[in-house]
């Protein structure tokens, strides 16, 4: 190397060095500034809905289900988080309808709010056609996903549903996180 650009090189760490040592001890006991909070902007934790967005009206019996799902959600000790993605998830299965046996254009055995089927151990058709039961029983499923508060609210849903249509839930996100807002404190 060349002994000019190494004695400068030396020189300037030197300086740095005994600025370091000199400055240190003298701002330790310098008169301290007026300090005033800061505000800083925090993030919500919940993640920003995917993709293009839908939105239907609610009607009573609707809005009854929605408020079911979220007391469900409350009784299981879940955060609002749970209940976004279960209104989301019914609002991809049902329209938030607790739907009984719809003949020939039934999704094989698929019933109520989740379109929960007997036949895969959902439980009986009286009990998934109960609100309160199915949200329970989409709720332990989602309880099983290791990391679902953290997932994209369409994977969550689709690992507990699995769905021929995955990707269908992140459209309701945003409606169901309204719902949520809306109705979790009252």
């Amino acid at each position: 190397m060349n002994t000019i650009f190494r004695k400068s090189m030396l020189s300037v760490a030197g300086l740095a060095f005994a600025g370091g040592v000199f400055a240190g001890p003298i701002a330790a006991h310098a008169n301290p500034v007026d300090a005033k909070p800061v505000a800083v902007a925090v993030q919500s934790a919940a993640p920003k809905p995917q993709g293009e967005q839908s939105h239907i009206s609610l009607n009573d019996e609707q809005s009854a289900n929605v408020k079911a799902i979220i007391a469900a959600t409350k009784k299981a000790g879940l955060p609002e988080r749970a209940a976004v993605i279960s209104i989301a998830t019914s609002l991809q299965e049902s329209k938030l309808e607790n739907l009984g046996h719809l003949g020939d254009s039934n999704d094989h055995d698929s019933l109520g709010l989740f379109q929960q089927r007997p036949s895969s151990g959902w439980g009986t058709p009286e009990q998934i056609t109960d609100p309160a039961y199915s949200t329970t029983a989409f709720l332990k499923g989602l309880k099983q996903v290791d990391g679902w508060q953290d997932m994209a609210l369409t994977d969550a849903a689709q690992t507990v549903q699995v769905s021929a249509y995955p990707d269908a839930y992140a459209q309701w996100e945003q409606q169901a996180t309204d719902l949520v807002g809306q109705h979790w404190n009252s």
